[in-house]
C-alpha cells in the first residue's frame, strides 16, 4: 500500500469514527424530544382560505439541515466554576423556566393592561412554578386570534362584548367556544367625545363616528346594533388622529372603550367648549352585557362642565385563555397559573397596584362565556360562590344612589342596610333601572 494510500484510508476511518460519535451523541439527545408529548392542533376557529405556498428554493439543492436539539439540562459550560461559594447565582433549569412560563397578551404600553399584564408578573414570579411573561399586544379583537392561533401565546385580556363583534363583524356565531375565561380583570368605560350639538348617543343615528377598531369599535359596533343605529363609522384612524379629526370637523363623535381615566380625553384643549362626553343611557337592550356607570367633571374637567355627571355604560375586561383540553401540557400549564393568581389574589388590592384591580373578580359569573375548568374547580374547593352579573349592577345603582343624595357608604352593617332598604324602595317608587334577566 502506497503512502498516499494508507493516509487517504487513516483520514476516512477518522471520519467515520467521527461520524459515529455524533450519532451516538445525538441519538442520546433526542429521546429528550420524544418523550415530551405531542400538543393537540388549535381547531379553526374562522373561516379561512389556505393558499399553498412553495417552499424557498436553496442553493445547489442543498439540504434543510435541522438545528440540534437544546440539552435537557443546564450545559456544564453555564454551571459556576468549581469552588464556587455559596453567594455565587445560579441559572435556573431550563425543564423548570418552560414548565412554569405562560404568557399573557395585553395591549399597548401605557394602558390599565399592560400595567395589570406587569403587575402579574412582579405579584406572581417565583423563579420556580410560575413566571408571567407579559406581551404588549394590539387591544380585544386582535387578542382573539393571538391567543387563537399564536403558539406562544396562553393567555390574554379580552373584553365581554368582543364575541358579540365577532359574530357581527366576522360571522362567527360563537368564538366563545373556543376560549375561556379565568376572571374579570376590570371595567373599561365607554366613552363618546362628540360635537356640543349632539346630547345623547342616540343622536349620533347616521352620523360620521371614529372608533378605531382595538379601542373602540369593538363596543361602538354592539352597541349601535343593539339600539337600533347606524353610523358610518372609521375604524383605520389612530387615537391622536382621531381626535384632530373630530375637532377639525371631519367626524361627529370619536368612541373609545377604555379604563377611566382616559388621558388622551383629559389632555385635550377644549377652551371654546366645542366638545364633551355624551351620554349613554342604560337602556334595556345593553342590561345582559354591560354595567352602569358615570363620567364626571373631577374626572374630565375639559369635557364637562363643573358638578357634572353622565351616564354611560361598561364592559368587562376578561383575562381568557385557549379551550385547552385537559390532558395537555398547555392546559397544565394555565392551571398551574390559575392556582398561583387566585391564591395570591388579595395581593392585587394593594399599593403600588393598580388602583382598578379593585374592580376585578375571581368569582363574577359573565354572561355567555364559560370558565375555565381549574379556576372553576378551584372556586368550588374554596366554597366561593360564582357571584352573578345582577349583583354587580345593583351594587352600582346602590353606590350611585347614596351619592346622588348626599349620604357615604358606612362600614357600619345596620347602617349600610337601611341604606339599601331606601334604596329599593326608591327603585319601587321611581321605577328606576331595571333589574337585569342575568
Amino acid at each position: 500500500m502506497s503512502i498516499v494510500t494508507k493516509a487517504a484510508s487513516q483520514v476516512a476511518l477518522a471520519a467515520l469514527a467521527a461520524g459515529l460519535m455524533l450519532s451516538q451523541a445525538s441519538a442520546q439527545a433526542w429521546p429528550q424530544l420524544q418523550q415530551q408529548p405531542p400538543q393537540p392542533p388549535r381547531p379553526a376557529a374562522t373561516r379561512s382560505i389556505i393558499v399553498p405556498v412553495a417552499p424557498a428554493a436553496r442553493p445547489n439543492g442543498a439540504p434543510v439541515i435541522p438545528a440540534p436539539p437544546r440539552p435537557a439540562g443546564l450545559p456544564a459550560s453555564l454551571s459556576p466554576a468549581p469552588g464556587s461559594g455559596p453567594d455565587v447565582w445560579r441559572l435556573p433549569n431550563p425543564t423548570d423556566v418552560n414548565d412554569g412560563t405562560v404568557t399573557v397578551i395585553t395591549a399597548p404600553a401605557g394602558g390599565a393592561t399592560s400595567v395589570f399584564g406587569s403587575d402579574m408578573a412582579r405579584v406572581l414570579d417565583d423563579q420556580t412554578n410560575v413566571r408571567v411573561l407579559p406581551v404588549l399586544g394590539k387591544g380585544p379583537v386582535r387578542n382573539v386570534s393571538d391567543i387563537l392561533f399564536l403558539k406562544s401565546i396562553d393567555m390574554g385580556a379580552v373584553a365581554a362584548d368582543v364575541p358579540e363583534f365577532y359574530r357581527l363583524q366576522y360571522g362567527i356565531p360563537d368564538i366563545t367556544s373556543q376560549l375561556r375565561y379565568i376572571a374579570r380583570l376590570y371595567h373599561n368605560e365607554i366613552h363618546v367625545i362628540a360635537r356640543s350639538s349632539i346630547r345623547s348617543i342616540f343622536d349620533l343615528n347616521g352620523k360620521r363616528v371614529i372608533a378605531p377598531t382595538d379601542v373602540g369599535f369593538y363596543s361602538a359596533r354592539v352597541i349601535f346594533n343593539r339600539l337600533g343605529l347606524t353610523a358610518s363609522f372609521d375604524y383605520a384612524t389612530d387615537d391622536a388622529k382621531s381626535i384632530q379629526k373630530l375637532i377639525d370637523g371631519d367626524a361627529d363623535a370619536y368612541i373609545v372603550s377604555t379604563g377611566k381615566v382616559f388621558q388622551l380625553a383629559r389632555n385635550i384643549r377644549n377652551d371654546n367648549r366645542a366638545l364633551h362626553l355624551v351620554t349613554i343611557p342604560y337602556d334595556r337592550r345593553l342590561q345582559d352585557l354591560y354595567l352602569p356607570t358615570t363620567l364626571s367633571s373631577e374626572e374630565y374637567p375639559n369635557l364637562l362642565n363643573p358638578g357634572e355627571t353622565i351616564e354611560t355604560v361598561a364592559i368587562g375586561m376578561l383575562l381568557v385563555s385557549y379551550n385547552w383540553p385537559e390532558n395537555t401540557e398547555r392546559y397544565r400549564k394555565v392551571a398551574r397559573f390559575v392556582e398561583a393568581f387566585f391564591a395570591n389574589y388579595d395581593e392585587f388590592m394593594k399599593p403600588p397596584r393598580h388602583p382598578k384591580w379593585r374592580e376585578s373578580s375571581i368569582v363574577a359569573a359573565i354572561p355567555n362565556w364559560k370558565r375555565f375548568k381549574a379556576a372553576e374547580e378551584w372556586l368550588l374547593a374554596h366554597n366561593m360562590v360564582p357571584r352573578p352579573q345582577v349583583a354587580d349592577v345593583r351594587q352600582t345603582q346602590f353606590e350611585s344612589f347614596v351619592r346622588q343624595s348626599g349620604g357615604q357608604l358606612s362600614n357600619d352593617p345596620a347602617e349600610r342596610s337601611a341604606l339599601f332598604r331606601q334604596f329599593l324602595q326608591w327603585r319601587q317608587q321611581h321605577g328606576g333601572p331595571p333589574t337585569p334577566s342575568r
